[in-house]
């Protein structure tokens, strides 16, 4: 199923309507769809590398807005869904703690979240479910996914085809990477 849906987002990439559908798929892959706009975007900027950044730009923008949709599924569903099996468990008090304690460090986990491999949509539900400040995490999403778009779209419209095999494979493991040097380094500045 998962190759089916990912050779269908590849087909779209060649449509006449490849923008549009770079679009739908960036807003729905922020809340729910599978398969990152990114595979989308890498050959529609192979083929237009002219229009490298205007491709980074409608990911972004529609990537944004598909976090927010997400963060408005965590918000109202978890009320009606999330909070009733939590109270059927007996673990209200647990969401509590973890509710402060992600809000406390939410911006971290939507910038990491919107850079690395790791399931963004995951993240804009959560946000939604815990509260998380609105702007905090529309500013941390419009960040995260301007960094990873844009970087790729630089990377193709700099590089072309040749770079492309680098960003399939290797990209998502270098900004997890980069993120957990980040990480690192704020933790030795902390407790040094």
């Amino acid at each position: 199923m998962i190759r089916a849906l990912y050779d269908w987002t590849l087909g779209l990439a060649q449509s006449r309507h490849a923008l549009w559908a770079l679009a739908f798929v960036a807003f729905i892959e922020s809340s729910v769809f599978p398969i990152p706009p990114d595979i989308l975007m890498i050959p529609m900027i192979i083929a237009a590398p002219r229009r490298a950044f205007l491709i980074a730009a409608v990911s972004t923008v529609f990537s944004v807005l598909g976090g927010a949709f997400g963060y408005y599924i965590g918000a109202v569903f978890f009320d009606s869904i999330g909070l009733p099996v939590l109270e059927f468990y007996g673990k209200t008090e647990h969401f509590a703690t973890f509710q402060a304690r992600y809000n406390e460090f939410g911006a971290w986990a939507v910038l990491i979240a919107g850079v690395t491999p790791f399931p963004y949509k995951v993240i804009t539900i959560l946000s939604g479910a815990t509260g998380l400040s609105l702007p905090v995490f529309m500013l941390a999403s419009v960040v995260a996914r301007a960094l990873r778009f844009f970087l790729i779209a630089a990377l193709l419209w700099k590089f072309g085809a040749p770079i492309r095999d680098f960003i399939e494979r290797r990209l998502g493991l270098m900004f997890t990477l980069a993120v957990l040097l980040l990480i690192a380094g704020f933790a030795a500045v902390r407790f040094l």
